[in-house]
């Protein structure tokens, strides 16, 4: 950043009473500019979200009564697939959906103490290998993911390698050399948090197990069944033979998971779980995904729309991005980021958020560059989010703040995770429901806020178009209002990129000094009221809605 950005903060601002603006202006029809620490990320649960395809609702007898919202409601890929191709995620500037695990889920469920329940997640897998029935078939997946790349939207695979689903009278537990069903979890130190299980009846692979293992007989059995267990063993052999790993319970695993990476072109993983499972491991599996998805872009050169590397963001419940690179277990501290991660989850966003603007937006800049300054030579990044589908205590549960929360979310220094209603304000709390089942409501489609709705569409695709918001230089501007200005800078692999944020402001006209931050620039454009502004004397006339102004140029 050159030196003349660090004068910034010396930029006056003074209020006028007259507004100047002319015509609007047309955008032409072209990607942005992407940066995965800036990806402005929509998670959503494949059976939550819409269904597209009411012929795959009871493909598997999953007809035993459950608690509220612990069954399958319908959701499904062809659902995803319809609101891709109307632009819906376009709309709220998304650029990378990341949706949970695809692959088959065990057909039976099992009484948590918070009712009877399936595995709709997708986090109770029966077999890695196969695609979950009710949320469509591989080749539909395929689809999913293709389809989202003629829209300029990446897609993130959700990856559990550390447990089989419970065991049912429908899905048997799997041999003892492949998982263990106790100690549970005490989490003393990073052993007690490894090998051990995290709940009761939730078999627990044998990550740091170096016994070689034939196949579990009840895949034997499935795979001769359904006519391709022959094929299976064939690919089996041949990864072995190709990356020189041992048959062990879970290189088993890293082959079936980066198989989707290998067959589909999804752009990530998300994984799930990282502190449960050893380093080691970690540092197999993402080599190996990373592998996988060199593999696909050679083999599909005509469908890869970019020159990304694989990206692995990880869930380290607890992680925080205010501690760096590390997460401290009593005994250790772990740095996954050393093994291959790009990213984690930041659990810390939704407390920090009841800051103001000013504080917030100065803290996550500082966070964001302490992970790069940390080692320079292997960048580190972290993914905000308010609300998700196991967070009991989110930011606004009762969404009595969805304007403020999409602002302080999506204007925040890193990436952004918008779950799945953030943006129209679904309800979190659901009469009925016990636990984690009251954040996971289906999508109602029927009902949008609008406003909330238009507000979220505003700020997401002001984020999308400007890799400064979430990765450029933050500079808090002289302003003695309420709320705050800001100028960011970005400049990286020759691209560069820069914005005038305003955010928690009195609403009414404001005259701005843009000089220092637009130097040469004639007009600018409030994205918020997609007004386009001149500027007179090295200042803009602004009109302030919502509390916010996001100045850009033309």
């Amino acid at each position: 950043m050159k030196s003349f950005f660090y004068f910034l903060s010396f930029l006056l601002l003074t209020a006028s009473c007259k507004e100047s603006v002319v015509e609007e202006i047309v955008f032409a029809e072209q990607p942005a500019y992407f940066d995965w620490s800036a990806a402005n990320v929509y998670f959503l649960l494949t059976d939550r979200f819409h269904n597209g395809d009411k012929s795959n609702d009871t493909i598997i007898n999953r007809s035993k009564e459950t608690g509220k919202l612990r069954s399958f409601e319908g959701g499904d890929f062809a659902g995803i697939i319809q609101k891709i191709e109307e632009g819906y995620f376009t709309d709220l500037g998304v650029n990378a959906i990341w949706l949970t695990p695809i692959w088959e889920q065990i057909h039976g469920g099992v009484d948590e103490g918070t009712g009877y329940s399936y595995a709709f997640h997708g986090y109770w897998a029966k077999d890695w290998t196969a695609v979950e029935p009710s949320y469509g078939t591989l080749e539909e997946f395929k689809k999913l993911v293709d389809t989202a790349h003629k829209n300029h939207i990446r897609i993130l695979m959700d990856v559990v390698i550390n447990h089989t689903g419970p065991v049912t009278e429908q899905d048997p537990l799997w041999p003892e050399e492949w998982v263990r069903t106790g100690p549970s979890c005490t989490y003393q130190d990073q052993s007690t948090a490894v090998s051990c299980t995290l709940t009761n009846n939730l078999p627990d692979i044998k990550t740091e197990s170096t016994q070689e293992v034939d196949l579990p007989q009840i895949l034997v059995e499935k795979w001769k069944k359904e006519g391709r267990y022959d094929q299976e063993v064939k690919e089996l052999d041949a990864f072995f033979t190709s990356s020189g790993l041992t048959r062990t319970p879970v290189n088993y695993i890293i082959k079936w998971v980066t198989d989707y990476a290998r067959e589909t072109g999804v752009d990530g993983f998300r994984i799930d779980t990282v502190k449960h499972v050893e380093e080691s491991v970690w540092a197999t599996f993402n080599e190996q995904a990373k592998l996988a998805f060199e593999e696909w872009k050679k083999n599909h050169p005509e469908q890869s729309f970019h020159e990304d590397a694989f990206f692995i963001v990880g869930e380290l419940y607890g992680y925080e991005a205010s501690g760096g690179r590390v997460y401290p277990f009593s005994d250790h501290q772990a740095d996954y980021f050393d093994v291959g991660y790009d990213a984690m989850i930041n659990f810390g966003f939704k407390n920090h958020a009841v800051a103001d603007y000013k504080e917030l937006f100065k803290r996550y800049d500082g966070f964001r560059k302490n992970l790069l300054n940390e080692k320079p030579d292997s960048e580190a990044y972290f993914m905000n989010y308010i609300s998700s589908h196991d967070d009991g205590q989110p930011f606004d549960a009762l969404r009595g703040k969805a304007m403020e929360s999409a602002a302080k979310l999506l204007l925040t220094p890193g990436m952004t995770q918008i779950y799945y209603g953030d943006e129209i304000a679904r309800p979190l709390v659901v009469e009925g429901a016990v636990g984690d089942a009251n954040l996971r409501s289906v999508m109602d489609w029927e009902h949008l806020n609008q406003e909330v709705f238009s507000h979220w569409q505003k700020l997401g695709e002001f984020r999308n178009n400007h890799v400064a918001v979430g990765a450029g230089d933050h500079f808090s501007l002289e302003y003695e209002g309420v709320g705050t200005l800001a100028a960011r800078f970005y400049h990286k692999n020759d691209h560069q990129d820069t914005v005038l944020i305003g955010a928690g402001l009195a609403d009414g006209l404001l005259e701005i000094q843009v000089a220092k931050v637009f130097p040469k620039a004639t007009r600018l454009r409030n994205a918020y009221t997609e007004k386009k502004l001149p500027v007179v004397n090295g200042k803009v006339t602004v009109m302030v809605e919502n509390g916010l102004v996001l100045l850009e140029k033309m």
